[in-house]
């Protein structure tokens, strides 16, 4: 049974966030509270569907006793009876406690494994990969940094990825990418295996996190394409370095002014992963069994190309449909991983 008191609470909480939003004057409060109050409008819909249904079965039930208006009731409750357990499934789903972070535009660092040149070519089309499926969800993409190989390949590649819903789908991808394939590289047609990591970190605000510049060395130097190769001849690269942790950020953008604000956003987002992974290890959360909790030590994915097979190993997922993937067509492979994760959410919540 549904907590009924919890239920009054979220409708409570609304009806609180629609009167400070309507007097809010900051706008950080006034940004605040939004995406509170766009966070429970799913909730309170699921919550007043569920109750309306069955405000209906028992005015349904009532006229059961009426013999002129029994076939109609009963075929009404009929219909509610078999709604109302989707509704209430629906509920439960919205119910589950949040990840803060969700809302927020997402950090993505990939990074060649082992593997060589292979591996950097690898990474490049896992960078390709992601913009397509960006571009298919209407997101933002800006390339913070970019690091290329001799063959096109990348060395490493941060990208800020902004748009509803973006870490929320993207936060699954954290991980090692396993390919099989015969590379360019190859004369002798031998399939080869190699690895790129992908890291997806929540974008931090200045509100969410303070850096002191007394902890911040600031560089800048002359941005470079492959092979040391200047892509611009002015020093408009930024290099930060976090002196605490020892954390380097680079973004090599034209513009210097540009660059800085970038390189801040990506320092600020690992920061902000470090102190949500402390919180998340003391609070003993990582019951998920890899799925979510951005393991970049684990295997996650193999991409297998002669077969055209796609594999999830965290939850067994095999998808004929490798090109279409790595075309951007990445929905199903995220679907799959945001049900599994309900699921044992919904799990843990009830037992």
């Amino acid at each position: 049974m549904l907590p009924a008191e919890k239920l009054d609470q979220i409708l409570r909480r609304q009806g609180y966030l629609e009167a400070r939003l309507a007097e809010a004057a900051e706008p950080g409060e006034l940004a605040e509270l939004g995406r509170e109050y766009a966070a429970l409008k799913p909730v309170v819909a699921a919550i007043e569907a569920w109750r309306g249904a069955r405000a209906q079965r028992e005015e349904a039930e009532a006229l059961r006793a009426d013999p002129e208006m029994r076939a109609l009731a009963e075929d009404e409750i009929a219909r509610l009876d078999a709604e109302l357990p989707e509704l209430e499934a629906q509920l439960r789903l919205a119910l589950l406690p949040r990840d803060a972070a969700d809302d927020r535009p997402a950090i993505l660092e990939i990074r060649p494994g082992t593997g060589g040149e292979e591996a950097a070519l690898f990474a490049g089309d896992l960078l390709r990969m992601y913009q397509r499926y960006a571009e298919a969800q209407g997101w933002q993409c800006e390339v913070v940094s970019l690091a290329e190989s001799e063959l096109g390949g990348v060395r490493e590649a941060v990208m800020r990825v902004n748009g509803e819903g973006a870490f929320a789908r993207l936060k699954f991808e954290s991980g090692v990418h396993r390919v099989q394939r015969v590379p360019v590289t190859e004369s002798g047609g031998r399939i080869h295996t190699s690895a790129a990591t992908v890291a997806v970190l929540p974008e931090a605000g200045e509100v969410d996190l303070q850096i002191p510049e007394s902890e911040i060395r600031i560089d800048t130097m002359r941005a470079s394409g492959a092979g040391g190769q200047h892509v611009n001849t002015t020093d408009s690269a930024v290099r930060l370095t976090h002196l605490p942790t020892g954390i380097v950020v680079t973004s090599s953008e034209k513009s210097q002014h540009q660059n800085r604000r970038l390189a801040m956003e990506v320092l600020r987002a690992k920061l902000f992963d470090l102190e949500r992974r402390r919180q998340a290890e003391a609070r003993a959360a990582d019951r998920r069994a890899q799925v979510g909790t951005g393991d970049r030590s684990e295997r996650i994915r193999t991409y297998n190309f002669p077969q055209g097979r796609l594999t999830d190993h965290r939850i067994n997922l095999t998808l004929y449909a490798l090109p279409q993937v790595m075309a951007g067509e990445l929905e199903p492979v995220i679907s799959a991983l945001i049900a599994q994760d309900q699921a044992e959410r919904l799990a843990e919540m009830e037992a």
